[in-house]
């Protein structure tokens, strides 16, 4: 279960990071607690998951796959660029984190 928290963990940090952006535009108070409800379920599955995973590689691994996800979020939602540099870095970061879940 561990594991599945950390991966709900990590939908926190991608949504909270997209409320920010939107928030950003908009600056209406339902996404201002929109944002602070999506980062604090992200705390909080973080925290379930780190009662079996280890600091390290939950911090990690939620880190790589909020970002991995803020990115995509961008490029789907929001016309950032996707060039292949982008893409290419970015496979580093799911890689790393797909290897940290080996490891473990």
């Amino acid at each position: 279960m561990a594991w599945l928290f950390l991966v709900i963990a990590s939908f926190g940090e991608i949504f909270g990071v997209m409320t920010i952006n939107i928030y950003n535009e908009r600056k209406s108070l339902f996404w201002l607690l929109a944002m602070i409800m999506t980062f604090g379920l992200g705390f909080y599955f973080l925290s379930l998951a780190m009662r079996e995973i280890q600091l390290g590689t939950a911090y990690a691994i939620w880190t790589g796959l909020g970002a991995a996800g803020a990115v995509l979020m961008g490029i789907l939602f929001f016309k950032e660029s996707a060039g292949w540099k982008r893409m290419l870095f970015l496979s580093f970061i799911i890689a790393g984190a797909i290897g940290l879940k080996i490891m473990d």
